[in-house]
């Protein structure tokens, strides 16, 4: 398992980081065999209006599926504890979900051995140069495969998010699915030239029944 920490605005000390391994290996102890790789985030609030200001990011990728956490109070450590207790909830949920009845994880043919699932986009760029607006300071580029607005719902409990982005496999288009404010969920796709297609509200009565 590959465990990578990263820090904006602050050092990432021998201490801080002797702290994470602990805790975040610990959290995922029980699920190491289909972990890859554990990404996480620290960072400090400059701005004082900014409460709580210590933050800590887990995202994990696991057998072609992303769980992230995060969790924010006003003492790092206390930070890196809260998060790593989420995650390890985020991935007792993902095993009931995905574990069968004889309790082994279901894996796509092939990935087994190594192999990529042909069904993703591993580039998403290209030999394109990304060219982003001077204001925007992050860009994620992930691997997407297509997918039901039914396992879109599953993973959007997985990642921490009010809103999920896929590959409608029903559709082949980009949507995305969020949380509405006064409850049930929406999905956001293209209209047509010709103005055919579901609206959101239809969507989001599929996903919530």
């Amino acid at each position: 398992m590959k465990l990578v920490i990263q820090g904006k605005n602050i050092d990432i000390t021998d201490g801080i980081r002797s702290y994470v391994n602990q805790k975040i290996e610990k959290a995922v102890s029980h699920f190491q065999t289909w972990t890859t790789e554990v990404d996480v985030h620290l960072s400090v609030a400059k701005n004082p209006r900014i409460n709580p200001k210590q933050t800590a990011e887990v995202t994990i990728y696991a057998n072609g599926t992303v769980i992230r956490a995060e969790e924010s109070s006003e003492n790092l450590y206390a930070s890196i504890d809260l998060v790593a207790n989420k995650i390890a909830r985020q991935l007792r949920k993902y095993k009931e979900r995905r574990f069968d009845k004889k309790g082994s994880l279901p894996v796509k043919e092939g990935l087994l051995n190594g192999n990529r699932d042909p069904g993703l986009v591993e580039d998403l760029v290209g030999d394109r140069q990304p060219e982003l607006p001077k204001n925007v300071v992050r860009s994620k580029y992930f691997a997407m495969h297509p997918m039901t607005v039914e396992d879109a719902l599953d993973q959007l409990e997985l990642v921490d998010h009010d809103f999920y982005v896929f590959c409608n496999s029903e559709t082949g288009q980009i949507n995305v699915l969020y949380e509405r404010n006064h409850g049930g969920y929406g999905v956001i796709q293209p209209r047509q030239p010709n103005g055919s297609g579901q609206t959101d509200e239809a969507l989001a009565k599929a996903v919530v029944g």
